[in-house]
């Protein structure tokens, strides 16, 4: 069977796959600082309402890809944190890099000027994948947040600035 990458918009009924995968890079330590994945509601009122992007092989949800508004004030609305996750099982396959594509282009639909990046220092899948998708290296954010076990890490900044909005 050809496998065939999609995408389309994630809808409420998407959590349980969108929450699984998330899980899995909660597991992993270094995705997130996030202890769990939550709720839909959760999920839902914590992410802008565009760019959220699923990415399926034959009907097999692999990845999601969401903007989460860094501030709620008015001067940051075209500005957000990029966040994308693909089932283990789908790493290496180009899938990640293609889900990032299609984020950007809603995104510069939808307006938005910057998009961050909070990477930690040892997901170097991740930073590659940001820096080949523009995403310039800012700054390290050191200790910036501890994880459930008191471990403190440092989140590496990325920014990627868009070609079209906000000049």
């Amino acid at each position: 069977m050809k496998k065939k990458l999609k995408f389309r918009l994630i809808t409420k009924n998407d959590w349980p796959s969108i929450k699984a995968i998330f899980e899995f890079g909660i597991i992993s330590g270094n995705a997130t600082f996030d202890i769990d994945a939550g709720t839909w509601d959760k999920w839902d009122q914590s992410h802008c309402q565009n760019s959220r992007i699923l990415a399926e092989i034959n009907d097999k949800v692999v990845g999601w890809a969401a903007l989460k508004p860094v501030s709620n004030r008015i001067v940051y609305s075209g500005v957000a944190e990029s966040q994308i996750y693909i089932a283990d099982l789908f790493h290496k396959q180009g899938i990640g890099n293609a889900l990032l594509n299609e984020m950007i282009q809603e995104s510069e639909v939808a307006n938005f000027w910057t998009l961050e990046a909070c990477i930690f220092p040892e997901n170097h899948a991740s930073i590659a994948l940001h820096k080949k998708n523009n995403y310039k290296f800012i700054g390290t954010r050191e200790k910036v947040g501890a994880m459930k076990n008191g471990t403190w890490r440092d989140v590496l900044l990325f920014e990627r600035r868009s070609k079209i909005n906000g000049k």
